[in-house]
């Protein structure tokens, strides 16, 4: 999962596991291509050991930094948790929805019926883009700036496709 995502900066995290090697990716640059292995001080990285075409990438570098002021500045590791926390706890409500799981804002709605004339439904009349996860699993991946106001306007407009 991107960082802070899961409502801790890696998902590892809420388990207790401390990882010998992280790989991170995608998000690291917010869109600009860039990914990085992080190793465990147990491992001793030997200059030179590792050569590639695109070590080094100054751009990439910066935009990376970027990415990581940002997320510390707007609290968005904090945001996912408590955002993400609130719209669990709401959408749990809802006798329509089978289970909810997840962590932070990286949510799962499953039905017991097929779920794709609901996503149709919440993108045409509701301008709603979910995601999806097997046949009647709907995937929620929101920004990790989603507001509790915001997550307010989603909850309402999944209960009128619901009703």
């Amino acid at each position: 999962s991107g960082y802070g995502r899961s409502g801790k900066f890696f998902a590892h995290q809420h388990h207790g596991i401390k990882a010998d090697i992280i790989t991170v990716a995608k998000g690291i640059g917010n869109g600009f291509p860039m990914a990085g292995v992080l190793i465990s001080p147990m491992f001793v990285p030997v200059y030179g050991q590792l050569g590639t075409t695109f070590g080094g990438n100054h751009l990439a570098c910066s935009a990376a930094l970027a990415v990581l002021d940002v997320m510390e500045q707007e609290n968005l590791v904090e945001n996912a948790a408590k955002v993400g926390a609130y719209l669990q706890q709401e959408l749990k409500r809802m006798p329509q929805i089978k289970d909810v799981r997840g962590l932070g804002l990286m949510i799962g709605l499953e039905f017991e019926a097929p779920i794709k004339e609901l996503r149709l439904r919440l993108l045409k009349e509701q301008h709603v883009f979910t995601g999806v996860s097997g046949t009647n699993v709907i995937r929620l991946l929101p920004p990790l700036c989603l507001s509790l106001k915001e997550a307010d306007i989603f909850l309402e407009r999944l209960r009128r496709v619901l009703e």
